[in-house]
């Protein structure tokens, strides 16, 4: 029997905008999608995959190898086989996980690649997604580009991302007031980390990166020393890794924090 059902928030972007006008190919990471989905299932936890257009998430070309894996081919190939046939890897949209009711989901996970960028963090569903899970302090676990998908919250998000894109700062915070998560401790892909990918395989510049546009909504952001280091914060229901190597330190805290949230229930119920 399931311990509870926890959706994943996927992405629908297959490119993304760069400094000069031009566009640049993106997707989900691989292992930051499968590794804590099946440490979840693993734990006894109902997945739920939900996209915005109810299509499976578009898999980055730059994260489908071992490397990703620790260099183990057969988790690699594990991986591959569940994200292409287990069920709970056939997305549905966003609006029929609102449909269905909120309260039917005790915990979220958003997984990273540079795709949240150009959809989730704008998309109005996300939003009314995640105050949700805010207002009622369930464990909300983002990893590597995932935390950019916060912004979704904000009462203008779209507002918020064009001024980055503008590059205009002061416009940006004041579309950024009223934030649920101003003030949380988290962690996010680095400006550093971002510079290899933008020199090695975007061939471009992003607009802005993500400690500096979750800085300026009013986030306290902290990235490690050495990149590519796993590295996880967690302030009250918040859980956020930093990038692909924090995929199992996420999923351990995320299945922890779900554990934590089902005792403090039961014991709310014995009570009454």
């Amino acid at each position: 029997m399931s311990k509870g059902k926890v959706v994943v928030l996927g992405s629908n972007a297959t490119r993304i905008e760069t400094q000069g006008g031009y566009w640049g190919a993106t997707g989900q990471y691989l292992n930051e999608t499968v590794v804590p989905v099946m440490a979840l299932v693993d734990a006894g936890y109902e997945v739920v995959l939900a996209t915005p257009n109810g299509q499976q998430p578009h898999i980055d070309p730059a994260s489908d190898k071992p490397e990703h894996f620790g260099g183990d081919v057969e988790a690699y190939r594990r991986a591959k086989a569940f994200y292409a046939e287990d069920p709970s890897m056939q997305p549905r949209t966003l609006r029929s996980i609102l449909d269905e009711g909120l309260q039917n989901y005790i915990g979220l996970l958003v997984p990273g690649g540079q795709a949240p960028i150009v959809d989730l963090m704008q998309d109005q569903e996300i939003g009314e997604i995640l105050r949700h899970f805010h207002e009622k302090a369930k464990p909300t676990a983002m990893l590597c580009h995932g935390p950019i998908a916060s912004a979704a919250a904000m009462p203008y998000a779209r507002e918020f991302r064009a001024a980055l894109i503008a590059g205009d700062a002061e416009k940006a915070r004041e579309w950024a007031k009223g934030w649920q998560y101003a003030g949380y401790r988290m962690t996010v892909f680095s400006a550093t980390e971002e510079k290899v990918i933008e020199d090695n395989i975007l061939h471009a510049k992003l607009y802005f990166d993500m400690p500096y546009a979750l800085g300026l909504a009013g986030a306290e952001v902290s990235t490690t020393a050495v990149d590519f280091e796993p590295h996880v914060v967690e302030d009250r229901e918040l859980i956020t890794g930093q990038n692909p190597r924090s995929d199992h330190p996420i999923a351990k805290a995320l299945v922890a924090a779900l554990d934590r949230y089902r005792a403090t229930a039961r014991a709310d119920l014995e009570t009454l």
